[in-house]
């Protein structure tokens, strides 16, 4: 008996849990998720001058970085054979000519191009001005800067400003080797007759208010000289030390390229000096010091054109003891070479990068750079 009850407990201990089971009906299967799609890379940007660069030879790249002093004979013929960047014209070059005659002159040498050329002067007005020294061209010389905000303040000054970027545009020229940001309150300085003769800050507000009109007039402007050329001596003759402390640079000498940087935007490049700064480099003239560079760059934040002061200076020619003192130029920072010698010069580019003495990518970056001013100023 007992074995019978422990049976039948058994089968309904197991029908029990046959019965329990779960009786839910069978669950209908997941659908697939869809496939996600990866998003479509965005579009790339149009780089038009960085298809133009690549399309470039080094020849043409290299004469790309030579803003010179318009020779006397072959002009024409040099734009093509040298790739040249620019012609600069001096009183020589537009002496007794009249205003047609000019003209027809520099469009001659933009015919040749085939990148179109900056095309600059010094016209500061008062004791440097290289177009309106001619009475063809303007019946009187631009007045310097201290002159006119004499006679008339800010408001003259950017009324002559104007004026000049008219007259300039009209010939030809796209560039003015101006305005002078070095600050000079003394009559005894070198710079002083070509600079505003105020204080930083003055010296900054004009250089602002400078740079702006003509940035508004599509005429490029350089400012000049840095770091700042204080009361040194003339360059043209020699070598000039400057011994100031670098406090003096940040609280002073800096504030107008600053404001001119600020104001002056895309279309306004820097020319430095041949001057030692002896708290900068004190073995190097300014325009071949890579110091003095980082620091334009770097601490001021410049990122446009940067140019040398005219390299055939006594206060440069003998740092490069094989005479290849663009090629010092350019390693130091430099985008464009001012130079009359640039048919000694350019070779000496071409020949530096083909030994690998300097690097390619030093030219790209400041063939870049110089196509991007000529952008600017809507030569491209």
């Amino acid at each position: 008996m007992n074995r019978l009850l422990a049976a039948l407990l058994a089968a309904l201990t197991l029908l029990s849990l046959t019965a329990c089971g779960d009786t839910s009906p069978a669950k209908e299967p997941e659908p697939e998720a869809p496939p996600i799609e990866e998003p479509a890379p965005p579009p790339t940007e149009p780089d038009p001058l960085g298809e133009l660069l690549s399309s470039m030879t080094l020849e043409e790249k290299v004469g790309q970085l030579f803003f010179v002093r318009c020779p006397a004979e072959n002009a024409i013929e040099d734009v093509n054979a040298y790739h040249l960047g620019g012609y600069i014209l001096f009183g020589r070059d537009t002496k007794d000519k009249t205003a047609n005659e000019l003209i027809q002159t520099i469009q001659s040498y933009q015919d040749a191009a085939t990148i179109p050329l900056l095309i600059g002067v010094d016209e500061e007005g008062g004791t440097v001005v290289r177009v309106s020294s001619n009475p063809h061209l303007r019946s009187e010389k631009f007045a310097s800067p201290q002159r006119l905000y004499a006679l008339g303040g800010m408001e003259r000054i950017l009324a002559d400003t104007r004026e000049k970027d008219v007259l300039l545009g009209a010939l030809g020229f796209n560039v003015n080797l101006a305005p002078v940001a070095d600050v000079s309150t003394s009559s005894g300085d070198f710079i002083f007759d070509r600079s505003f003769g105020q204080d930083a800050q003055a010296t900054a507000d004009y250089v602002s208010a400078v740079t702006g009109q003509m940035a508004a007039d599509g005429m490029g402007s350089v400012l000049k000289h840095f770091p700042g050329y204080g009361d040194n001596a003339d360059t043209h003759t020699g070598i000039a030390l400057d011994k100031r402390p670098y406090e003096n640079f940040v609280n002073g000498d800096f504030l107008p390229f600053s404001a001119g940087f600020d104001r002056g935007g895309d279309t306004t490049a820097v020319l430095v000096s041949h001057n030692i700064v002896e708290c900068m480099d004190a073995d190097l003239p300014a325009s071949l010091s890579p110091n003095v560079h980082h620091i334009l760059r770097e601490e001021l934040g410049f990122d446009g054109v940067v140019m040398t002061d005219d390299l055939a200076m006594d206060a440069v020619s003998a740092y490069a003891g094989d005479g290849a003192v663009a090629v010092m130029a350019l390693e130091a920072g430099n985008d464009l070479v001012l130079t009359t010698d640039y048919r000694t010069q350019i070779p000496k580019v071409l020949e530096a990068v083909e030994n690998s003495t300097l690097d390619k990518a030093v030219i790209d970056t400041a063939c870049r750079r110089v196509l991007s001013w000529k952008q600017a100023l809507c030569l491209l």
